[in-house]
């Protein structure tokens, strides 16, 4: 496995975990139901999950510094903007 991969992958780790905690806040905000909450968090968990492992092991050098790049600004929109 390329170095390049590895970083990218815990670059994306990094960057989505605080997404996964903002997506469930918000989910909080707007429905003020558990349930809701916790299926937010469990879908974006599952997604950054698939795509880290896709990153690891197919996804072109481009694509995957563009999916770091994209939710690394994602999280900081939705940080900044609360």
């Amino acid at each position: 496995m390329e170095t390049w991969r590895v970083i990218a992958a815990a670059l994306l780790a990094a960057a989505g975990l605080p997404l996964v905690l903002v997506v469930m806040a918000k989910v909080r905000d707007r429905t003020q139901s558990s349930g809701q909450v916790a299926l937010g968090g469990v879908i974006t968990f599952t997604l950054l999950v698939v795509v880290g492992v896709l990153t690891l092991t197919v996804l072109p050098g481009v694509v995957s510094w563009v999916l770091v790049a994209a939710v690394a600004a994602a999280v900081s929109v939705m940080l900044l903007a609360s």
